[in-house]
């Protein structure tokens, strides 16, 4: 499920913000990436089921510790200034601290953690891409779920990466202290 690209010349945020608002848009999901808007394939099956369970298990974590925000398809800008990028990670979470008043449109920050979940046609490249904008700006752990594996990799500001394998538990490490969840939990709904 490659994300497919919509323009061909560059654009602004004003020009996407307008884009988004026609009404044959209404139903879709677009990102803007470096100017070029590019619309975000419908999900499958098991993306869902593995996108669902994370979620539930760090919403769950975050709001049991009053440790911030878990959110899902959520749009965000690194900031004002940034006109050509609007990104929907698949989760994500913000530490408490740093969670905005957001009433419409894109945050305008990058969350602390961010996570993207392998679709069909995503290839590592790609998705490592998404991963070093947000590091970029800002987040401070990505995760990184490659349902072809099973493998998850957790990438840091630093370049340093940590992989996790079957038989492996995947931690919150400082970001979310305590969090932990063994990979075959993640990766169950494959089999």
């Amino acid at each position: 499920m490659t994300d497919s690209p919509v323009t061909t010349k560059p654009i602004t945020i004003d020009e996407f913000e307008a884009f988004l608002a026609l009404p044959e848009n209404q139903d879709r999901r677009f990102e803007l990436i470096h100017g070029e808007i590019v619309e975000k394939k419908m999900p499958g099956y098991l993306h869902q089921l593995i996108s669902k369970l994370l979620f539930l298990l760090l919403h769950n974590f975050a709001e049991s510790h009053d440790l911030g925000e878990v959110m899902y398809e959520v749009r965000y800008r690194a900031n004002p200034d940034d006109i050509e990028n609007d990104r929907i990670p698949d989760i994500s979470f913000t530490v408490k601290a740093r969670i905005p008043a957001v009433t419409a449109g894109a945050v305008m920050q990058i969350p602390d953690l961010c996570v993207e979940i392998q679709s069909p046609n995503d290839y590592p490249k790609q998705m490592r891409d998404k991963a070093n904008y947000y590091l970029e700006n800002g987040a401070r752990q990505v995760w990184l779920i490659y349902t072809r594996k099973p493998l998850i990799e957790v990438m840091y500001p630093d370049g340093q990466s940590d992989f996790y394998y079957p038989g492996d538990t995947l931690t919150g490490g400082d970001l979310l202290p305590g969090f932990e969840v063994m990979l075959e939990t993640i990766f169950k709904v494959r089999d």
